[in-house]
């Protein structure tokens, strides 16, 4: 498996990292790998959020229904 090394990392910024993976439970490495991991996955595509949230496919059986709205007299400044 490849290996990277990152240099010239400030102080501060190696003690949040080891603060970070100390709270996660994990070594600073394995914390590394999940930012760098999180960082450059693709996020979910909006038409693909879409299609996943609307498409008749995953449509639960029961009806959703949507209430009336109300409708508001314009409001008056003067």
């Amino acid at each position: 498996m490849p290996s990277l090394s990152v240099r010239r990392i400030e102080e501060e910024t190696l003690h949040l990292l080891r603060q970070q993976a100390a709270r996660h439970g994990v070594s600073m490495e394995e914390e590394v790998r999940r930012i760098i991991k999180h960082a450059v996955s693709t996020p979910e595509r909006l038409g693909d959020m879409a299609v996943r949230l609307f498409s008749p496919a995953y449509v639960e059986e029961e009806d959703f229904e949507l209430p009336q709205r109300e409708i508001h007299d314009p409001l008056s400044f003067t």
